[in-house]
């Protein structure tokens, strides 16, 4: 397991595990390295268990690692207990993806994603989030749409018609561009009825938006 030079990192650098065999791989995620973020290169899932031993947490994943259990093992809730671990594929499909967050990742994106958007979602790894892409938030959501039973639209009751139609279709995972297209109103229209939206349920972002909608709370996803 090798690390960049710690005499060029800041000292309030998180370190980072990033496993993978790939070089190309390892060149271009090893490009978050700055005031944030160090990088250290893992090849095996023996360095994983080492980064694990020394307290660390935040590890980056290559779905293509050699000797990775498939997705659906019930081995990879060993393989991530303790850590918060974003598994990237050079092929990311939804099924997989939502296999491997109900094993305990906690995010599933593009092993391609730039050093920009990878160090996102770090962040927001590092803040106790989930991140998945939108393809697979809208078929969760669907999912928990169809499901459940419906809701008592308590969350209504704050908003406006129009703002609960928009509040609707995002909680099914529709892109502004498509509520937009739906009810006939410019995107910039949706993004302002969405800000009212969140700060009138006291909501941060979509999920959660449409966990209020959808009639789930926090009891409940523990």
């Amino acid at each position: 397991m090798s690390s960049s030079s710690p005499e060029t990192m800041p000292m309030n650098a998180q370190p980072v595990l990033m496993l993978t065999q790939d070089a190309t791989l390892w060149q271009g995620w090893r490009q978050i390295a700055g005031p944030e973020w160090m990088p250290a290169r893992g090849q095996s899932l023996a360095d994983l268990q080492r980064w694990k031993q020394q307290g660390r947490s935040l590890v980056v994943l290559d779905a293509a690692l050699p000797q990775l259990p498939a997705s659906n093992d019930a081995d990879w809730g060993r393989l991530l207990r303790g850590v918060q671990v974003l598994v990237l594929s050079n092929r990311p499909g939804d099924e997989e993806g939502r296999q491997l967050l109900a094993k305990g990742a906690c995010g599933y994106a593009h092993a391609q994603s730039s050093a920009q958007s990878l160090s996102q979602i770090l962040q927001s790894l590092s803040a106790g989030n989930i991140w998945l892409g939108r393809s697979l938030l809208q078929r969760l959501l669907r999912d928990v749409d169809a499901r459940l039973p419906e809701p008592e639209n308590h969350w209504a009751d704050a908003l406006s018609p129009r703002e609960q139609e928009v509040a609707r279709y995002a909680s099914l995972g529709e892109s502004n561009a498509a509520i937009a297209e739906r009810m006939s109103i410019g995107e910039r229209t949706v993004r302002a009825h969405l800000s009212a939206i969140f700060e009138k349920l006291q909501v941060e972002d979509r999920l959660m938006l449409a966990l209020k909608v959808h009639g789930i709370g926090r009891k409940q996803l523990a």
